[in-house]
């Protein structure tokens, strides 16, 4: 199957910046495909080559098999939802959808059915006539969606799309953006620098740092096994786990890293055996999260270790304090080691 969107040894410097460096990926036809990395990481820049926005100094850029290199943004197969909606303030939402259309010169009739489907597309049926004034910043996104989706694009490219939006509309916004791209089938490239956002909406996501891609994989093989440290840093909380630690801990001299949560507060009597590692700690700081509660435990003999422990809904009484000791105890099956020696935790 041809691929959506490929990358072959794609690089665009601006002066000395090395935005995108070498860079080949490939988006499968009909992914929802995240890229997600910090601000200047270049997925940015990679967007706006697919879209047509940049040109690359060097590789080429492929969509559905075709070189893009020459063909101008708006004969591209591709359209773009940007953060700040970028609606037409003196149009009706109706207008806002069907402005394409319109330069297109289809007729107005048309223009007014197409654009009504979009909206009922996206859940705003009923709104047509308003101005986007009159709407919430979620119902906004929305028509920039519906503007976006009526020309029935093959590949849409959304850009921060949810970055202005509140904590709870942007996850409420994420489930509907996830369920609108399983119903119309269509390629979704979506850049983001939140971590949550890519792990819950993707299929499959490529985590970017300094113009190349340091890892590209499922959610699960994101977060389960990182490639780099900073993929392990970035992606969630991690534990880096230097060698001298290591071999403390789980009796080899090997770095690691292990999620939070896979660390548990034991009992005292709690040993060692073949499958499970133990360490001993002071707690230094205790964060109250609401479901979860976190640890910052100093090792004994030198270290760091954070824990995260889900909350029971008890009132906290049996809670340790900073300046308890404890005895943790992860199971050795939950030590990743990576294909780059951690930084010292």
């Amino acid at each position: 199957m041809v691929a959506a969107v490929r990358f072959s040894s794609v690089s665009r410097h601006f002066g000395e910046v090395r935005a995108v460096d070498d860079v080949s990926f490939a988006v499968e036809d009909g992914e929802f495909f995240a890229m997600l990395g910090p601000s200047g990481s270049g997925k940015t820049t990679c967007l706006r080559l697919i879209a047509g926005f940049e040109q690359p100094d060097a590789g080429q850029i492929y969509v559905h098999g075709e070189n893009v290199g020459r063909i101008p943004p708006y004969e591209r197969d591709v359209n773009t939802v940007f953060q700040d909606y970028a609606l037409f303030p003196h149009m009706s939402v109706r207008d806002n959808v069907a402005y394409s259309l319109m330069v297109r010169k289809v007729a107005a009739r048309e223009r007014r059915a197409k654009a009504d489907e979009m909206l009922e597309l996206v859940r705003l049926s009923g709104l047509g006539d308003r101005r986007p004034s009159e709407l919430s910043g979620g119902q906004r996104q929305r028509v920039a969606l519906a503007r976006a989706l009526i020309n029935h694009p093959r590949v849409l490219l959304l850009d921060e799309p949810l970055g202005a939006l509140d904590l709870k509309l942007r996850e409420q916004m994420q489930v509907e953006l996830k369920a609108l791209q399983r119903k119309i089938g269509i390629t979704f490239i979506y850049v983001t620098h939140d971590q949550q956002e890519a792990l819950s909406m993707s299929d499959r996501l490529a985590v970017f740092d300094g113009g190349r891609i340091e890892q590209l994989g499922t959610p699960n093989e994101i977060y389960e096994h990182p490639a780099t440290p900073f993929v392990a840093g970035f992606v969630g909380a991690s534990n880096l786990v230097d060698a001298d630690l290591a071999q403390r801990i789980s009796g080899t001299a090997q770095g690691f890293t292990i999620r939070p949560e896979r660390i548990r507060i034991v009992e005292p009597a709690t040993m060692a055996n073949e499958s499970a590692c133990i360490a001993d700690g002071t707690v230094e700081d205790v964060q109250y999260l609401g479901a979860t509660t976190r640890f910052d435990v100093t090792v004994a003999g030198g270290g760091r270790l954070i824990v995260m422990r889900q909350n029971a809904g008890d009132d906290g009484g049996g809670v340790p304090r900073p300046g308890d000791a404890v005895r943790l105890a992860f199971e050795r099956s939950a030590i990743h080691r990576m294909r780059a020696a951690p930084a010292d935790a």
